[in-house]
């Protein structure tokens, strides 16, 4: 399975530190000791998951080395949807005119993106597809309640979207060597560590401290099941990337996997929490750090519980 072309989309505006510190009477510098976050991205009036997701899509078009009308599989991978019933998937089929492709949606928190590779890889395997678009939209800021002391903080907007192939397409294809997922919702907090409510306060994040522990472990856990499947050692990995929620739970994994921090890639700082878009989204924007051969591998751990990993090789 293959990486043809990666698209990303960050709005432009960004929030920092001194807005919620003054709306919610934090300390100052008490969000950055925290949560390693300075800034997050914050779409715009007229922007919605939607509309991150074309221009994320527009991006990848630069170097998709095919006809986007090629494509015979949709998944739109996300939790902070526009509107649940016309997906991003239905609204791009429609966008670019992709006519006969199976069309859908699937959700699993912070590590959705991750799932719906993992769903495209099922296609592929059944023979029923062989190339898909696989879209990580994230309007976070649409839910979040901004006046939560725990949590308004930590929200920022991005897209990303993904073309993949059953077969090579290009010399400058990424390989991907294993897909990786694994529900929690029988672990700790599991459906009551994050949750997503419009009707009543938005997104919300009861016990950090749960999430931050069993975040820690199983990003650990999925990325030495991903490691098992290759028979790769974390020595053949030349960078990490965990999902993006909080810089210390990055520090954490780090020293747990004795690993230096700058093996791991983040953008945190800048964006904030951008949910499920946020691992693939750091690999989109370091893409010509890469040389031929390198391996990297993503982690993400999601409210539900949820965790997961892949592995790609250049």
């Amino acid at each position: 399975m293959y990486i043809n072309s990666i698209g990303k989309y960050v709005p432009e505006a960004r929030v920092t530190n001194d807005y919620f510190e003054k709306l919610n009477n934090l300390e100052e510098g008490w969000i950055l000791q925290r949560t390693g976050m300075v800034s997050r991205s914050k779409a715009a009036a007229d922007e919605n998951a939607d509309s991150m997701a074309i221009n994320a899509i527009d991006d990848a078009l630069k170097k998709l080395p095919y006809d986007i009308k090629e494509v015979n599989l949709i998944v739109g991978a996300f939790y902070a949807a526009y509107d649940t019933v016309a997906t991003p998937a239905h609204v791009a089929q429609r966008h670019y005119g992709i006519h006969g492709a199976k069309a859908v949606y699937a959700s699993a928190a912070c590590s959705s993106f991750i799932n719906g590779l993992e769903i495209v890889e099922g296609y592929f395997a059944s023979g029923k597809a062989d190339k898909a678009l696989l879209i990580c939209t994230e309007h976070n800021t649409y839910y979040s309640n901004e006046k939560d002391p725990k949590a308004g903080h930590l929200w920022g907007d991005a897209a990303v979207a993904y073309f993949l192939s059953k077969e090579r397409q290009s010399d400058d294809d990424i390989e991907i060597l294993d897909i990786f997922t694994e529900g929690l919702g029988d672990v700790g907090k599991g459906p009551g560590g994050v949750k997503l409510r419009p009707g009543e306060d938005g997104i919300s994040m009861p016990d950090g401290r749960d999430v931050f522990i069993h975040a820690c472990k199983y990003m650990i856990y999925a990325l030495n099941k991903s490691l098992g499947h290759t028979g790769l050692k974390i020595e053949d990995i030349s960078k990490l990337i965990c999902h993006q929620a909080n810089k210390r739970i990055v520090a954490q994994v780090a020293h747990q996997l004795d690993k230096p921090l700058d093996d791991f890639l983040n953008n945190i700082e800048v964006l904030g929490n951008t949910g499920s878009a946020s691992a693939p989204l750091v690999l989109a924007e370091n893409l010509e750090k890469f040389k031929k051969g390198d391996k990297v591998a993503l982690m993400v751990f999601g409210g539900g519980y949820s965790c997961g990993c892949f592995i790609v090789r250049f």
